[in-house]
């Protein structure tokens, strides 16, 4: 059996995930999004039984899948889970519509609803795009002064980016929040995301730290996977009154963090999930 692997660039991550099937024995076809060329009319791709997607670009990546799963080739993750999970908008409908627990999200369309919008929420309130990753683009909004600011930024820039208004309310996390990783029907490990800054992502320079998995946390996590249909999955959530919130789930989430705060080897785990799919 033939693993496809859809990259956009080799980061440490899919270093890993190659060492790993090498290891395994798993014969690995990697699929570079930036050369491809999907013939429509054909619907044909051949040479691999399953693609496992670590594309960066969003586009592309949905793209592709659609194609794949128009050939029949499965994919993982699913093109619908990634549609839903590269999308704040649709995760949080998902996640509300599974009753999992996740924070108090409003959708704007003018600058003038999306002040009524966060006025709503309360200050301070969290104004995000609904599609991006890497905590780019985000915005804690302290007063009104500063609402009115950004908005009218955003409207100026008047990209596709900033003409949806996501706004969630703020939840201190004083501890970090929290990334758990599922793999199938397992969380396979969890880390304490910290930093001086209140956005927490690794990329964005935050540390980790090992976090012990307790049943509430797989729970949650697990319930999460099932609301956007997904099998490989970054979990990240935050600790609030009244228990554990899931914030975002990422696709193709990267997790050298994870692995450095806890030693799990999660490439490994990926590699042996997939080959039981296959």
């Amino acid at each position: 059996m033939r693993l496809g692997i859809l990259v956009s660039q080799v980061r440490l991550e899919e270093k890993l995930i190659f060492a790993a099937a090498d290891a395994a024995g798993v014969e690995l076809i990697k699929i570079f999004d930036k050369e491809l060329v999907l013939d429509l009319s054909s619907g044909d791709f051949p040479g691999v039984d399953l693609v496992l997607d670590r594309g960066l670009v969003h586009s592309r990546a949905e793209y592709t899948l659609r194609y794949l799963q128009a050939a029949g080739v499965p994919t993982v993750n699913s093109y619908s889970a990634t549609l839903t999970c590269d999308n704040k908008f649709l995760t949080t409908v998902a996640l509300e519509s599974a009753g999992v627990p996740t924070l108090r999200t409003l959708i704007a369309y003018t600058p003038e609803s999306a002040l009524r919008a966060i006025e709503a929420v309360g200050y301070p309130a969290v104004l995000k795009p609904p599609v991006g990753s890497w905590g780019r683009l985000l915005a804690k909004i302290n007063d009104r002064e500063a609402a009115e600011a950004v908005l009218e930024h955003k409207e100026i820039l008047g990209s596709y980016h900033h003409s949806i208004f996501y706004i969630q309310e703020y939840v201190p996390k004083p501890g970090g929040d929290i990334r758990a990783f599922v793999v199938g029907d397992r969380v396979i490990g969890a880390s304490f995301r910290s930093s001086p800054h209140w956005i927490t992502n690794v990329a964005r320079g935050a540390s980790t730290a090992p976090c012990p998995l307790t049943p509430a946390i797989e729970e949650i996590s697990l319930q999460a996977a099932r609301a956007v249909g997904g099998e490989i999955l970054g979990v990240d959530l935050l600790e609030a009154e009244g228990g554990y919130r899931v914030v975002e789930i990422n696709t193709g989430a990267e997790f050298r963090g994870l692995v450095d705060a806890t030693g799990v080897d999660v490439a490994a785990a990926i590699v042996a999930y997939l080959q039981a799919r296959m």
